[in-house]
């Protein structure tokens, strides 16, 4: 039972992390992502990678847990990117996602901004698939 309590715990805190980061304003010419967009995008690297993406449920202890920030410019090419909360007990695997992230690009283009923020929630499994929270299917 203790995993149980400690994901809804962590999941508790990532959801505020991810609400406080939405919150803060923007810089000049750039605007947080909306919900659709953000799906959009997640579509994207999903159709990217197919065969990393964790098919079904996830297992209730996943390997790495990380919410990652990316700017977009109009065209959909990556700008800066940053770790709002990154698994640092695994290192490879933030290597992994800075990696594929910047290879999938070029992303959808924003619609009406010159660049946005896209951040999303990274669920990684050991086997080196994953889901992303935009798109998850749950977990066990």
């Amino acid at each position: 039972m203790q995993p149980i309590k400690e994901r809804r715990q962590f999941m508790a805190l990532a959801a505020a992390l991810m609400a406080g980061c939405s919150s803060r304003s923007p810089l000049p010419g750039q605007a947080p992502a909306s919900a659709a967009y953000r799906r959009e995008a997640a579509t994207h690297l999903y159709r990217k990678y197919p065969e990393r993406i964790y098919r079904g449920q996830l297992p209730a202890m996943l390997h790495a847990i990380g919410v990652f920030e990316v700017e977009l410019d109009r065209g959909g090419r990556v700008g800066s990117t940053r770790w709002l909360r990154g698994p640092s007990h695994a290192p490879e695997v933030m290597a992994e996602i800075e990696r594929l992230v910047r290879a999938a690009a070029p992303f959808p283009s924003p619609p009406g901004f010159g660049r946005v923020q896209y951040v999303d929630t990274w669920l990684w499994d050991r086997s080196g698939r994953f889901q992303l929270d935009t798109l998850t299917e749950g977990q066990l």
